[in-house]
């Protein structure tokens, strides 16, 4: 493969323009279409500079592997991901380190949405968020930017935004798991009806929840209470200590209704 092709892909695999990639280095963008397009050869004294930023050695900036950065971008999503719940700030320290190396990469901003506090700063959930719809190619990436979008919007009591965020995700009524599930068999069917059947439980919860709220808000405060019993009792057949937080939780929101009548 000839180095412009290299350049190329390395360039979107960490998901930058040719702009970011000339300014990060100190060239024109026109020099580096030039290499991508094989029209002209970047300077020998660059290749180091080139190898540097993409954080790969001299023979791997000639003979690179996409299924090694792939792997280490996956490295660095799972250690992130350990302290998502525990630890929002680590979490979000390795994710940053790892953008330092793959600058602006889709899945690394994605998880970066995860443990950015939209809430108290809606604003850099705005800002990733938008950067993600803007350039990623990957659907998945691109609904859940708008979804965060969407609640961003909302903590800056900016409704009408948030909601034409949520407009933008298509109203799907299946997934690729169940279609798994419906059309594989043997140990592939059972993988993917079991996640998806976590999936759609804790939807389920979560959406009885909300009925919930819309009960207190019209003041039925009896109708909100039973939902909210029928929750507990959905939670207490499945039998998994997965949901004993929305257990503890619902259990909370039964004794402060019934305070409430």
């Amino acid at each position: 493969m000839k180095i412009g092709n290299k350049i190329r892909e390395l360039r979107k695999l960490r998901g930058i323009t040719q702009e970011q990639l000339a300014e990060s280095i100190g060239i024109s963008f026109q020099a580096v279409s030039k290499w991508e397009n094989n029209i002209a050869l970047p300077d020998i004294t660059l290749a180091p500079v080139l190898a540097n930023y993409f954080g790969v050695s001299m023979d791997e900036l000639f003979d690179f592997n996409r299924k090694e950065m792939a792997c280490a971008i996956q490295s660095i999503t799972d250690e992130a991901y350990q302290f998502r719940e525990s630890d929002p700030a680590e979490s979000r320290r390795i994710l940053e380190e790892g953008l330092t190396k793959y600058p602006d990469n889709d899945i690394l901003l994605n998880n970066l949405l995860y443990v950015l506090n939209y809430s108290e700063k809606p604003d850099e959930t705005i800002s990733v968020a938008g950067k993600l719809i803007e350039k990623t190619v990957q659907s998945d990436v691109k609904y859940d930017a708008f979804r965060f979008l969407a609640y961003a919007y909302k903590a800056k009591g900016d409704l009408e935004h948030a909601e034409a965020a949520i407009e933008q995700i298509p109203e799907i009524y299946f997934t690729k798991l169940t279609e798994k599930a419906y059309l594989l068999s043997g140990k592939a069917k059972f993988e993917a009806a079991e996640k998806q059947k976590w999936i759609s439980f804790e939807n389920l919860l979560q959406m009885m929840w909300k009925l919930a709220e819309y009960y207190e808000e019209i003041g039925e405060i009896e109708k909100a209470t039973k939902e909210t019993e029928k929750a507990l009792d959905l939670i207490a057949v499945i039998q998994n200590t997965h949901f004993d937080v929305y257990q503890t939780y619902f259990n909370k929101q039964i004794e402060r209704l019934k305070n409430t009548e």
